[in-house]
């Protein structure tokens, strides 16, 4: 029990420390770290306000993630019925491939996308920054385990019944996977959200811009204001908090019922 508290006393500090900066005016990371402020104010708040043009940087990282989250849901379930449900030569090498492509990283793949984008004309654009994300290796896999986990006696009760593979996936499947569904939801949402590295490739306009790069900002060559950064980090970690706290008991569910650890 001890183990476990020191554990979560040490994931909770920076959050903790953070909030505290943030209401702490002049606070610096050089400071010694301290849980109680001296002159408590939210000025940095009105400040992160008045610097960035922040409802419109927050509707743009609320709208991609919302989009990114539905679109994977869509594609990893299709995908996932196909694999698990419709039997066909090379289907064991075809998945092991497709998951093989969660070892490469996003880092790699800048290059290519980009050049792919521009070719399309997306730079500068919501599209240009949705489209690579609107599948998902890992969502496949999830889903995937969570439709082997569910008795094929279903499926084929549902044939005889004259059921086809569509009426069976929507039905059938779908509502005895929710707990999963839920936790892919929930993955893809905050991954979405957080995302930094390819928003600030691809967009260029400050009012399209998505939360991390808008918050990345704020930091300054020479001098920062760490109180207004950590204003905003506090913000921004405030949906995804509340979001985990209500689908906490689906994502427990969608985790232990397809054996993901």
């Amino acid at each position: 029990m001890a183990v476990l508290v020191a554990g979560a006393a040490a994931m909770v500090f920076p959050f903790v420390w953070a909030l505290v900066t943030s209401i702490s005016p002049g606070a610096g990371l050089s400071a010694t770290p301290s849980l109680v402020p001296e002159n408590p104010s939210a000025s940095a708040y009105q400040a992160l306000f008045d610097r960035l043009p922040f409802g419109r940087v927050v509707l743009n990282s609320l709208l991609l993630a919302l989009a990114t989250a539905a679109a994977q849901l869509a594609t990893a379930s299709l995908a996932a019925y196909v694999f698990s449900r419709m039997p066909f030569k090379g289907r064991g090498v075809i998945f092991s491939v497709y998951l093989a492509t969660m070892m490469i990283p996003m880092q790699v793949l800048v290059v290519p996308l980009f050049v792919e984008m521009k070719s399309l004309g997306l730079i500068d654009t919501y599209l240009g920054v949705f489209l690579p994300g609107i599948a998902s290796a890992f969502g496949v896999f999830l889903l995937r385990q969570a439709m082997n986990s569910i008795p094929f006696d279903l499926d084929q009760a549902a044939t005889i019944d004259g059921a086809g593979h569509f009426r069976i996936f929507v039905q059938i499947i779908l509502p005895l996977i929710r707990p999963a569904l839920a936790t892919l939801a929930v993955f893809t949402f905050l991954n979405s959200w957080n995302s930094f590295l390819w928003p600030l490739i691809i967009l260029r306009t400050p009012a399209l811009k998505t939360l991390p790069v808008a918050l990345a900002a704020l930091q300054g060559q020479y001098t920062t204001q760490w109180d207004i950064v950590m204003a905003g980090s506090v913000v921004s970690i405030l949906p995804m908090l509340a979001l985990y706290v209500f689908a906490q008991k689906y994502i427990v569910q969608g985790v232990a019922g397809t054996g993901f650890k």
